[in-house]
């Protein structure tokens, strides 16, 4: 049996001196000395009196056993605590604001009752795509999506990371999938956590990859490993040359040519794309710049006046002048001075008896029969020596002009 002097010493340590069960002040679980008292209890004289009467069977009814579960770490304490507050003092359990414990704290202690403390912790969640900070006291992913559900949408945990490994503060529990490079792997035990699941699967995290935890569509939970790429991407495009013209007097009036070819420049552009599973969600510029300059065209064009041809002499009147095979009457003039050879060379590569492919173009010049015949020709103008097709050319000239030739005709005064 427990003297009266010991159960008077005991019950004493009951007044906020040190709590029963538990070492002094300083020697206790980290922290307990800064945590202010919670309750203190004084017993006066008449009490102590009643106690002594009361023996050993008052001490009895003061010792406890509960079971304490502390997020989920169940022990068996033995205690001799009045109330909830009691025995979370005693076992060095400290609680937040956002904190939970039941039975309520202030709740009377009877032997053999159950505590349940669940700490709060922060944890990132995307609805939606839209990233914030919640608070839960859930133990497993599992359960704090069950409860962040009633948010609608597409509710994720964001895990963080570390090392390049993907961590979550609640755990996962029973199978989960793994949803990664467009497929997904079941997993029978993720006790491990995400960065245990993942290594073990072999899958490696890039620096920009991202890693959350949903439920899927048939109630299960997935983790989603999401591969975030930002690179640079350049890219070529060519700038127009310009073209511009200058006089040049040496030219006759209508003709041109090119004196510097024209050519493209560059321009190198560099962008910096996002891609979230190959896809692109974002492009920024981050140079532009011109690496090689347009070449400008540079096209002469003539000014020089074409020589005035003087009018032709009428035909002399003589027997087979105006027909036949014979030479024509007139010709030369101001057009014997041109290059008839040249032109004829443009016209039929230089053949007397050259008819184009149609049929309709005949002899040196290319003369259509009708022309020929106007300017006094007869029969076809291929069978004509090539004396009289230059001088009836010369006729047609210095009756139209170089016109007569329109693409040829430019030979004529080179």
């Amino acid at each position: 049996m427990l003297n009266a002097s010991r159960l008077i010493a005991r019950l004493r340590r009951t007044d906020g001196t040190a709590p029963i069960g538990t070492a002094p002040t300083g020697t206790g679980p980290a922290g307990a000395e800064d945590r202010p008292r919670r309750r203190t209890t004084r017993v006066v004289a008449g009490a102590t009196v009643a106690v002594l009467a009361a023996g050993t069977a008052a001490v009895g009814a003061a010792h406890k056993t509960v079971t304490l579960d502390v997020d989920g770490e169940v022990t068996e304490v033995s205690t001799f605590a009045g109330s909830v507050d009691g025995v979370l003092t005693d076992q060095g359990v400290d609680l937040g604001s956002r904190d939970t414990v039941a039975p309520a704290e202030a709740a009377a202690l009877t032997d053999g009752a159950e505590i349940v403390v669940r700490h709060a912790r922060q944890v990132t969640v995307t609805v939606d795509g839209a990233e914030t900070q919640v608070w839960t006291t859930a133990l497993s992913a599992d359960e704090a999506l069950a409860t962040l559900a009633t948010r609608g949408g597409d509710v994720r945990l964001v895990a963080s990371r570390s090392n390049g490994r993907a961590e979550i503060d609640l755990d996962l529990q029973g199978p989960v999938e793994v949803a990664v490079d467009g497929a997904v792997h079941p997993v029978q035990d993720a006790s491990g956590g995400v960065a245990a699941v993942l290594d073990g699967l072999g899958i490696t995290l890039n620096e920009l990859d991202r890693v959350s935890v949903r439920h899927s569509d048939t109630g299960a939970v997935t983790v989603v490993v999401t591969r975030v790429l930002v690179q640079d991407v350049t890219e070529v495009q060519p700038i127009a040359f310009e073209t511009v013209e200058q006089d040049d007097p040496e030219r006759y009036v209508g003709t041109s040519d090119v004196v510097t070819a024209g050519a493209e420049g560059q321009r190198t552009l560099v962008h910096r794309v996002t891609t979230v599973d190959g896809a692109e969600t974002a492009r920024e510029l981050v140079s532009d710049t011109v690496t090689a300059e347009p070449v400008t065209k540079v096209v002469a064009v003539g000014t020089k006046k074409r020589p005035v041809a003087p009018r032709p002499a009428p035909a002399a009147s003589s027997s087979g002048s105006s027909g036949g095979s014979g030479t024509p009457a007139t010709g030369g003039g101001a057009a014997s001075g041109l290059n008839w050879a040249a032109l004829a060379a443009c016209e039929s590569g230089g053949r007397a008896d050259a008819v184009s492919a149609t049929g309709r173009y005949h002899g040196l010049y290319q003369f259509s029969v009708s022309t020929w015949n106007a300017v006094g020709g007869s029969g076809l103008p291929s069978q004509a020596s090539a004396a009289e097709q230059t001088q009836r050319a010369q006729m047609l000239y210095n009756r139209s002009g170089a016109g007569q030739w329109p693409h040829c005709g430019p030979r004529l005064f080179s």
